[in-house]
């Protein structure tokens, strides 16, 4: 109400921003990366793969079929007394932890469709954080960093094996580029391990600024120019979408 009542005020045009197309627009801000471009889409309330083809033009690989990554990553550091967001206080955990001490599931790893799941992932943390609680060190220091270094490990492994799904699925389009965006792009091992899956299918990887990942007013901004640019309006009836699927 608040933007429409400044439009109106002001005779300036009205847009309504999908905050997904949002997310999935923002490296053209940073790169100026061509349509029709790969994009991972991770964050504390999606995980999707989707075909790029241009400004409101969107085909879904695949998603997740349970929770998001960026949900599992905030459960899992609750689960060992890290503080919110999770995604930061893994990763720097992680970095003092030894990421081979814990062998963890990595659901529907080598599935042949392109979707994701994270629940059992996250259940087997949490067994496990119950089961070394009960130990004479507890949750050290040193156990929390290496559970933390354990699952970021096997998340970016899955990342990798269903990207690579994902990749060749879309091969057909011949995307430009594969990008990331969303909260959980922030995280500089998930972008290594895509930066070498991404040079293995000869492509470019694609992501914006750390501070660009996470929700922000700049990327909705780019957005609305993109469609501002393209000659697009919103009239001021336009309601409010709780769900609006950038498939749709």
């Amino acid at each position: 109400m608040a933007g429409k009542a400044l439009a109106a005020a002001s005779g300036k045009p009205f847009l309504a921003i999908n905050h997904l197309e949002a997310h999935a627009l923002t490296v053209r801000l940073t790169s100026d990366a061509p349509f029709p471009y790969f994009l991972l889409l991770v964050s504390g309330g999606h995980c999707q793969m989707l075909i790029v083809y241009g400004v409101g033009s969107y085909t879904r690989i695949g998603t997740t079929r349970d929770d998001a990554l960026g949900e599992a990553f905030d459960k899992c550091a609750k689960l060992l007394g890290l503080p919110y967001p999770g995604g930061p206080a893994i990763e720097r955990a992680a970095k003092q932890g030894n990421a081979q001490r814990y062998a963890l599931p990595k659901p529907m790893f080598g599935a042949e469709h392109a979707d994701f799941s994270f629940s059992g992932l996250k259940t087997a943390v949490r067994l496990l954080a119950i089961e070394e609680s009960q130990k004479p060190e507890g949750l050290s220091a040193s156990v929390v960093a290496d559970i933390a270094a354990s699952f970021q490990r096997t998340v970016v492994e899955l990342l990798i094996e269903r990207v690579g799904v994902g990749l060749k699925k879309a091969a057909a389009a011949r995307p430009t580029a594969l990008a990331i965006a969303g909260g959980v792009a922030a995280n500089e091992s998930i972008r290594a391990g895509l930066t070498e899956l991404a040079g293995a299918h000869g492509l470019k990887l694609l992501v914006a600024p750390p501070a660009l990942c996470t929700d922000n007013a700049a990327m909705v901004a780019w957005a609305g120019m993109e469609r501002l640019m393209l000659g697009q309006r919103d009239g001021l009836d336009t309601e409010p979408k709780a769900r609006w699927p950038l498939a749709s």
